[in-house]
């Protein structure tokens, strides 16, 4: 008997699924993935998103501007926000965050577009979705100084920055996100960081399609694959992978408050 999972992060409004979406969530079931939050990055394809979780019962879906977007994007606004979370199936904000890996010279407006996502976070109580890549120092000041503000629930996604952030967010209560990266070879410090997480911390993910796991490793990503990650996350903290499926999923449940079954 399959254990149940959630890909709790994926793109399935991606052209890379065009042509099979259908068979895609079907495999993602099969897998034993019950459940998969899709994201839209741009708010101007957030009618799209919201359609695909309309026609699959298993998809639920969550919406904001990506920081590598956030410069030739219009600036999300707080009522658009609002008024899309009022669908049934809206269960998350973002994703947003601060990358400036690729796209430093917008880190000013960046900065303004996070804060902006932590306040629908704030009013909605739905989660925000952070994308975070070299800029830990500023990710974790904006997201320490903005919960003291007031206090919202978040959810650090595909997690590789470093440990101090890690720490920083486990601090404000948050969650962090465990993506096919952590299979990979040469995570093991990646690994040893997780190690130290509390268990009722974790959630798995695929962010397909990127970063498949192996054994699909340079391929397509998809949902159902997020059992390879399951599968590697409770032999990187020594558990069966029944006790793992029934932990993130309890995870999952307490974050993702909308998209309970």
């Amino acid at each position: 008997m399959l254990p149940t999972l959630t890909d709790s992060h994926c793109h399935l409004d991606f052209p890379d699924f065009d042509t099979e979406r259908d068979a895609v969530v079907q495999r993602a079931l099969d897998a034993g993935v019950k459940r998969m939050v899709t994201i839209c990055t741009k708010l101007k394809n957030a009618d799209q998103v919201r359609a695909i979780s309309e026609q699959y019962a298993p998809v639920f879906w969550a919406a904001g501007t990506h920081p590598m977007s956030v410069a030739d994007e219009p600036m999300a606004t707080l009522d658009a926000l609002l008024t899309l979370a009022k669908h049934p199936k809206f269960v998350g904000i973002g994703e947003t965050g601060l990358d400036y890996h690729y796209t430093a010279e917008s880190a000013q407006k960046q900065q303004e577009s996070l804060r902006l996502h932590i306040e629908a976070a704030r009013q909605t109580g739905l989660p925000l979705i952070i994308h975070a890549r070299a800029a830990d120092d500023d990710m974790a000041r904006i997201l320490t100084e903005e919960h003291n503000a007031g206090a919202y629930t978040c959810v650090m996604h595909c997690f590789s920055s470093s440990r101090e952030l890690g720490q920083a967010a486990l601090d404000l209560g948050f969650y962090l996100s465990m993506s096919g990266i952590t299979t990979f070879p040469k995570s093991e410090e990646l690994r040893e960081i997780f190690r130290a997480v509390p268990r009722d911390r974790i959630l798995v993910e695929t962010d397909s399609p990127y970063l498949a796991p192996p054994p699909h490793r340079g391929r397509r990503n998809e949902p159902s694959y997020v059992a390879h990650t399951a599968a590697k996350a409770a032999e990187t903290f020594g558990m069966e992978l029944a006790d793992l499926a029934t932990q993130t999923e309890a995870n999952f449940d307490r974050l993702f408050t909308k998209a309970r079954l």
